[in-house]
């Protein structure tokens, strides 16, 4: 269920058991990630939200000016929207203490790969 371009999708509630593809992009696509230093404060922030959200980060690409992300919520509560929003806000703000500038713009781009279906023999 992709988006038809930036911004959340309109019919969806992000609640539950689903894993996303999202796609952060850079402020203005300025090269942030080209500094390990970078990479790392972000990341920390981002496995933070994570973890507050329940979520679980199954794989990331940091490129020069966008990051892939590839995440699967962990629990019925977990909140695609708040994981995003804090994800982008913790590593934001962190970022901006240290360089002084933003470094994400408003939207990305989010896919809903599948929902988590449970199995249980019987």
């Amino acid at each position: 269920m992709p988006t038809h371009g930036p911004g959340h999708l309109g019919r969806f509630d992000y609640l539950g058991l689903h894993r996303y593809s999202l796609t952060f992009y850079c402020h203005a696509r300025q090269r942030l990630f080209v500094r390990d230093c970078v990479v790392e404060l972000a990341l920390l922030q981002i496995r933070r939200a994570a973890v507050t959200e329940q979520f679980a980060i199954l794989a990331y690409c940091f490129m020069p000016d966008h990051l892939h992300l590839l995440t699967e919520a962990t629990t019925e509560q977990s909140d695609g929207l708040r994981f995003i929003t804090r994800a982008k806000q913790l590593s934001g703000f962190h970022y901006k203490q240290r360089y002084k500038t933003q470094p994400w713009q408003r939207y990305g781009y989010e896919h809903v790969l599948s929902e988590i279906l449970e199995y249980t023999s019987g």
